[in-house]
């Protein structure tokens, strides 16, 4: 039982984690964990600061909450204040795993899936080297607040990455295979996708040559169109960005012209994958937010403070990577909507170009770079010969505004391992992608 102090605002978020990282190197055990722990974030606010603390040790949430109400002033109309009333009182309990919880898979079961893939990498002459991983992470948290917020929600990830380095022709190179779900079952069965992955993997190993450099036509495959969405909109989309920032407010106005007419761009925690979550860490039901919708501005992601700050309403936004940070906004599941062209007909637009089927890593904020990992050339409207891609570049608004077509299909995408990194909070899950997306002109080099 939690008392929570009065003439201030405060709440208390408790996490159980169940976690999974299971690694191999060449066939030999390099990794081998399971653990299981618990711990809790307390926060005060009294209308001027927040006070906050990660704690390792549950059963000190009440006295770490008493040592935080000590440094704040109390303030009788604290619930009137902007912030606090922004909040959404949520409770209940949402327990979307209660039956295929991940901490009840035996770890023996989950080591026997990961040591089926091993075949994936034998007979392949051109691997040099190889890795294997197994990696889960379950999170059933409790949230509480001086509102009367008092929830019990679970979110969870896993999933296997496979990784294997090439050498052919004189040419290196290095590729993956990974799959993740929200449950065990939906990593069962996936050693023959494994296998054709490899294959094609092996082919641009032993064929890719160098692009030459210039603009041309790209077309991005929905996991190159979800890290563009992700890494060149969506953080602009968190709303922390503009708080105190008046020029970013004007030039980030509701209903400025951003991308092109057909261009939509949304953010969905609701979304099962990576990215799900049912409130997040402020006790607010996640939901879909439009965040560009034909190509003009329409949402942005929200915590309780920047919703106050901008006079908007909360989107459900607000996450934390774990117990010891406070939450931010963060995006959950970020897509790009679909057009109206097969991917066919999209591919036959371009006379010449590249096509970005997976992708290394990806940045930007005005000016963006994808690092492809498999690139291929599109000649007379298919695709042709693998290309080794440095990376695509461009200006954010520009290419928003030159995306010229978009394929009628969606594939959205999870993932384990790494994750979102923003400030000193790294490795958030998240979720994201997208149709093929032709963009009229990008510099490759």
């Amino acid at each position: 039982m939690i008392d929570f102090p009065a003439g201030l605002y405060a709440d208390l978020r408790v996490e159980e984690i169940h976690e999974t990282n299971l690694s191999y190197a060449l066939g030999d055990v390099s990794e081998y964990r399971e653990r299981d722990y618990a711990a809790a974030f307390v926060r005060v606010f009294d209308g001027q600061r927040w006070f906050y603390e990660g704690l390792t040790e549950v059963s000190r949430a009440q006295e770490a909450l008493n040592h935080l109400a000590s440094l704040a002033r109390p303030n009788a109309a604290i619930e009137q204040h902007p912030v606090v009333r922004a909040l959404e009182v949520n409770r209940g309990e949402v327990r979307t795993f209660a039956e295929d919880d991940l901490a009840r898979v035996p770890l023996a079961e989950k080591n026997a899936l990961l040591r089926g893939h091993f075949g994936v990498f034998e007979e392949r002459p051109v691997i040099r080297s190889w890795n294997a991983l197994y990696l889960d992470r379950r999170e059933l948290k409790h949230f509480r607040s001086s509102l009367g917020s008092d929830l019990h929600f679970d979110s969870q990830r896993c999933g296997v990455v496979l990784r294997a380095q090439m050498a052919a022709n004189g040419k290196t190179h290095v590729d993956r295979f990974s799959h993740a779900g929200v449950r065990f079952a939906e990593l069962r069965g996936l050693e023959e996708r494994a296998a054709a992955e490899f294959d094609r993997a092996e082919a641009y190993a032993r064929d890719a040559e160098t692009v030459t450099a210039g603009a041309m036509p790209v077309v991005l495959s929905p996991e190159a169109a979800g890290v563009f969405a992700h890494e060149c909109f969506g953080h602009k989309s968190e709303a922390d960005f503009m708080v105190g920032d008046e020029s970013a407010k004007k030039e980030w106005a509701i209903g400025t012209r951003v991308g092109a007419e057909i261009l939509s761009i949304v953010d969905d925690g609701a979304v099962m994958g990576s990215g799900y979550v049912p409130y997040d860490d402020e006790g607010t039901r996640t939901r879909r937010t439009e965040l560009i919708r034909n190509g003009k501005l329409a949402g942005r992601l929200h915590s309780a403070l920047t919703a106050a700050a901008l006079g908007e309403a909360v989107t459900g936004n607000a996450r934390a990577v774990n117990y010891a940070f406070e939450p931010i906004p963060r995006m959950t599941t970020t897509s790009i909507g679909a057009g109206d062209l097969t991917k066919e007909e999209l591919f036959g637009k371009v006379e010449r170009g590249v096509f970005v089927e997976t992708i290394n890593h990806g940045s930007g904020m005005s000016t963006f770079t994808l690092a492809p990992n498999r690139a291929y050339l599109i000649e007379d409207g298919r695709v042709s010969r693998p290309v080794k891609v440095a990376v695509v570049t461009g200006q954010v608004f520009q290419a928003l505004g030159d995306v010229i077509g978009l394929s009628d299909q969606v594939e959205l995408l999870s993932f384990v391992g790494g994750g979102c990194g923003k400030m000193e909070q790294m490795g958030l899950p998240v979720g994201f992608g997208g149709p093929h997306v032709l963009v009229r002109s990008l510099d490759v080099r």
